[in-house]
């Protein structure tokens, strides 16, 4: 991943307080991201990927939400904890975010032109006339049709993928060095979503910003990233480049959501392969592996103690975070144990 980062988390963890007791959202979450590059974090609803990204921007609400430890660096600059006003000196200029759902994210009060223009007038002091050129150009950027009509309408005169299309536009309006995408195209039908992973890499390509895509979707992961974070139970229990994940998955939980992937392989008999259970309550996370209830190959050990991250000296930037890793682990059908193995931290 090279050796100029442009964001460096280390040890994140985050807690909200409930009635019925604090929930251990994020549990010391490790990664980096380099300018231009493009890093995507999976796992399922609930493991920790929106609320990581969200605590980084800042914009998680405290309370009940609380920042317990870590630490998030841009550009070599701690961004973790800041108050509002210091924050937004970098909101929208030097990190851009698209949300999960266009339709409840865009003020409906407002034109599509006058939120994007808005975020150039904060930003960079331009006046409404010039903040509104560069807004239809950033329309036009991001191949909304008639984009001089379309700033003078408002969210519910947009169809979803075109409400997708001006979030990226203002998200892009300051040119930021990150973009996070929180799941995209979750809201959108496929053509749509194929048309929007192909915007994005087009954009990150000829703009060179590096990009955060939160996701569940292994096939987004698969068109769109270079390198992938594997979450679970607000950990990253798997990372390593794209090949890595869906060539030498090292993590049973990785393994289980290959095989929950519907294939294009023509094959009548194949059966599409749930991971069966639930994840584990995070009001009171277990003590051993977040996964071992879930996972086939669970040993004693995995109910006991949570493991560190396990990598492959060869391979440094693979790491699982497995106790099957471990020197002497039985040989798993199916899981990548390479014979040198050696770890870095719990």
């Amino acid at each position: 991943m090279g050796t100029h980062k442009l964001l460096e988390v280390s040890n994140l963890s985050v807690e909200f307080e409930t009635y019925g007791g604090v929930v251990k959202a994020v549990r010391g979450v490790d990664f980096s991201v380099d300018a231009g590059e493009v890093l995507a974090i999976v796992g399922e609803s609930g493991c920790g990927k929106s609320v990581t990204v969200q605590s980084i921007m800042g914009i998680i609400p405290m309370p009940p939400g609380k920042i317990t430890g870590g630490s998030a660096k841009l550009k070599g600059e701690e961004i973790l904890g800041l108050q509002a006003q210091a924050a937004n000196q970098f909101r929208g200029k030097e990190i851009g975010m698209i949300f999960q759902d266009p339709m409840t994210s865009l003020n409906p009060t407002m034109t599509i032109g006058a939120q994007i223009a808005e975020t150039l007038k904060v930003h960079r002091g331009l006046s409404t006339q010039q903040a509104s050129e560069i807004a239809s150009e950033l329309l036009i950027r991001t191949r909304i049709p008639e984009a001089q009509k379309r700033l003078n309408q408002y969210p519910f005169e947009f169809s979803g993928g075109m409400l997708q299309r001006a979030m990226i536009a203002q998200s892009l309006a300051c040119s930021p060095s990150l973009l996070i995408a929180d799941e995209p195209t979750t809201a959108l039908d496929v053509t749509i979503q194929a048309q929007i992973l192909d915007l994005l890499k087009e954009l990150q390509s000829r703009d060179g910003m590096a990009i955060i895509l939160i996701t569940h979707d292994l096939a987004v992961v698969a068109r769109t990233a270079q390198n992938v974070c594997v979450m679970y139970a607000g950990q990253i229990v798997e990372q390593g480049s794209v090949d890595d994940i869906f060539y030498k998955s090292a993590h049973p939980y990785t393994l289980g959501l290959k095989l929950a992937m519907p294939s294009n392989v023509s094959q009548q008999n194949k059966k599409l392969e749930p991971i069966p259970g639930s994840p584990p309550d995070l009001f009171s996370p277990p003590s051993g592996c977040g996964y071992a209830a879930r996972c086939p190959h669970a040993m004693r050990i995995c109910h006991k103690e949570n493991p560190p991250l396990f990598s492959d000296p060869r391979e440094p930037l693979h790491a699982a975070r497995c106790w099957l890793q471990a020197p002497g682990a039985p040989k798993t059908q199916g899981l990548y144990q390479p014979n040198l193995i050696a770890s870095h931290g719990a």
